[in-house]
């Protein structure tokens, strides 16, 4: 597909919902800066040396008032930025209108179609004939999956004139994919491999992504160094501590409409998120039961007072059911959802659409799809005239219904390790030390985001004496 891009009075280009909002990104741009000491620092230590000036930064980051953040943290350094987002729902529109005024070319906008999206994901990683990105921000591996992909088919349409074939797979979103690849290999049969031969290096933030990462340099496809940042200590343990509940269930059902007190409620999964999940809903006055595949985490559920039950016990009594089990597929199919209660509500607080049937739930013969809301829909089966309410339409509801991490902890940490980590590729770029590998984001480096956050909180650091050390 082709939308037309436009371009603000610097000619940067841009695809977004609605540039009168920029005024007002701004102004919460302003206000987040102040709530993420960590970036902050990260400025003003290394923007005066202008350490990325010349790097040509992709960013496929859910394009919110906290990425705004980071990517102005980037240009700060000298880096030129384009971004799209990473999911279809979660782009705050105002955050998208600012940068692209103000910072950067970016091209996202909440509720875009699986074909926007990837032209969107296209649009980040082009920049003109000979233009290629030197490094990718990438959160959920799209942008990094879209290049291997396109190598892959390049190499088979040079060897044997064959174009990919979308009809080849069932699965929509490689469809569309496997089409953005077709169109665009007469007209230039390198264009991925010119990305692959530039790129310096990625920095990825999704657990999912980075095992899938580990899995192509197990066998040898990975074609580019990669930094997992995900796995970083100041990403896992402020996550754990305080990167949940601000924007958990009870935030987010209750900013849907939904009431929750005397409600019974069920959790999938009971790991980091799915406690804090079951514990915001406990708090906000709902009956909790946890499903659980982990005999470890369901004994603690269990200590915890929480019933553990299978969802096929539980389908037909309960009224509220989230999902947190990351990216495990086929959790809440559709005949689960024949068996709810009349408008019960399901929420999913991964990014990936396939752990809620949703593909079942959209081509059920004869289901009626009613919007009450961006992002709050009500499916009524035919049969039985019994409906369920999906909200965020089944994928990552804490952004398609709230704001997704708060800003001064987690995003900041968060965040920061992200702008670390390509600063770090950049710095090393030239002198071998990453292969086409995934690394653990280096501990100094990891110590070094810390120390950035400390400072700006009043915190001052012991030093040890030669004797203490030794």
């Amino acid at each position: 597909m082709a939308l037309p891009v436009e371009r603000a009075a610097s000619r940067r280009e841009y695809k977004v919902k609605d540039m009168s909002q920029a005024d007002f990104g701004r102004l919460e741009i302003e206000l987040a800066e102040v709530q993420m000491p960590a970036l902050m620092s990260f400025r003003s230590v290394f923007g005066p040396l202008q350490p990325l000036k010349g790097a040509r930064i992709t960013g496929s980051v859910h394009m919110t008032i906290q990425t705004a953040v980071l990517i102005e943290s980037l240009t700060a350094l000298g880096a030129e930025v384009r971004c799209c987002s990473c999911n279809a729902s979660s782009t705050q529109d105002h955050a998208a209108a600012a940068i692209a005024r103000d910072s950067a070319a970016v091209f996202a906008w909440k509720g875009e179609t699986p074909q926007e999206y990837w032209w969107c994901i296209e649009r980040a990683l082009d920049r003109g004939p000979g233009g290629v990105p030197d490094l990718i921000i990438d959160d959920g591996g799209d942008a990094t999956l879209l290049i291997h992909e396109g190598v892959k088919a390049e190499e088979a349409y040079e060897s044997t004139g064959n174009l990919p074939d979308p009809a080849s797979t069932n699965n929509p979103e490689l469809q569309i994919l496997l089409t953005i690849i077709r169109d665009g290999l007469e007209t230039d049969p390198r264009r991925y491999h010119k990305m692959k031969e530039r790129l310096v290096g990625v920095s990825e933030a999704t657990a999912t992504a980075v095992e899938r990462l580990y899995g192509m340099q197990a066998n040898g496809t990975l074609l580019f160094p990669v930094i997992n940042v995900n796995d970083s200590v100041t990403e896992t343990k402020f996550q754990n501590l305080c990167g949940c509940r601000p924007s958990g269930p009870d935030g987010l059902l209750m900013t849907a409409g939904v009431e929750i007190a005397g409600k019974v409620a069920v959790v999938c999964g009971y790991g980091v998120v799915g406690k804090d999940r079951a514990d915001a809903l406990k708090e906000a006055g709902a009956r909790v039961i946890v499903t659980e595949i982990d005999p470890i985490c369901a004994l603690q559920a269990v200590h915890e007072g929480i019933q553990v039950k299978t969802l096929e016990d539980v389908v037909s009594e309960a009224d509220i059911f989230v999902v947190t089990a990351g990216s495990s597929k086929g959790i809440i199919m559709v005949d689960h959802m024949r068996k709810m209660k009349n408008n019960s509500i399901i929420c999913n607080v991964s990014p990936f659409d396939n752990a809620i049937d949703m593909l079942g739930l959209e081509t059920f013969p004869g289901v009626k799809r009613i919007t009450f809301n961006p992002q709050t829909d009500r499916w009524v089966f035919p049969d039985t005239q019994s409906s369920v309410i999906v909200l965020a339409e089944g994928r990552l509801v804490n952004l398609g219904h709230a704001t997704g991490h708060p800003c001064s902890v987690t995003s900041s940490c968060s965040f920061a390790n992200q702008a670390m980590a390509q600063l770090e590729l950049w710095m090393e770029r030239e002198t071998g030390k990453y292969e086409k590998k995934v690394y653990a984001m280096p501990k100094h480096l990891d110590e070094k985001v810390a120390s950035l956050h400390l400072g700006k909180l009043g915190a001052k650091l012991t030093k040890l004496s030669k004797e203490h050390a030794d």
